[in-house]
């Protein structure tokens, strides 16, 4: 992938924990790529009344489609089975072959959410079990000095830099579309460098993330 938006015909599909996490963590890449047919799956939260109805308003301005599912969210993050979250992924896919996936990284995006790790590791399992399939799969590259400041782009990872346009267009979906203050975490979270891991291969991800899914 360039850094144009000339291409029409791709499939991208992204797959997160939660609604927000899309725009968070990747937004500016999909409006930047917006010609891009981009179908967002959000694992948790499809029966609030809250949540979910900005989620889908969001996916409206991103020029996005998707879909949610009721994985548990609650505070105390008990761990889930992974095949539990994988029938849920399977369950949500409009098909199961893309051009690009973008998911969590193996390690989360900041210190730390349990759910935001094992939806990465179910998703690059699948990949790896010839069970979805891609040509590209991308996993967001943040990191917080283990809760010393707010996440920011891995430095060894791709960086994406966002034009200001297009960074207050995302702070705004956050602020704005979603509702989080501004002086909350969300809001100052929201990054102007977008990070990810990049893989072709299956296998090279799979052995990434069975050495910890951090790269040196």
């Amino acid at each position: 992938m360039g850094t144009g938006n000339t291409v029409s015909d791709k499939y991208a599909v992204v797959i997160v924990a939660h609604p927000d996490d899309e725009t968070l963590w990747c937004g500016g890449i999909i409006m930047t790529y917006s010609s891009f047919n981009w179908f967002v799956i959000s694992l948790s939260r499809g029966d609030d009344p809250e949540r979910a109805p900005k989620f889908y308003r969001c996916l409206k301005i991103l020029n996005a489609t998707g879909v949610m599912g009721n994985l548990d969210d609650g505070p105390e993050q008990k761990p889930l089975a992974i095949e539990v979250i994988k029938k849920a992924i399977l369950d949500l896919l409009p098909n199961l072959d893309f051009d690009l996936i973008i998911t969590h990284n193996p390690t989360g995006e900041y210190t730390r959410h349990f759910r935001h790790e094992e939806v990465s590791r179910a998703v690059l399992e699948l990949w790896y079990e010839r069970k979805i399939f891609t040509k590209e799969l991308w996993t967001f590259a943040y990191e917080d000095g283990k809760k010393e400041y707010f996440p920011r782009a891995e430095e060894k990872a791709f960086q994406f830099p966002l034009p200001e346009k297009i960074w207050k267009q995302k702070y705004a979906l956050i602020t704005e579309t979603y509702g989080f203050p501004p002086g909350g975490f969300e809001a100052k979270t929201t990054p102007k460098v977008e990070a990810f891991w990049k893989f072709k291969n299956p296998e090279k991800a799979y052995d990434w993330l069975q050495q910890g899914g951090k790269l040196k």
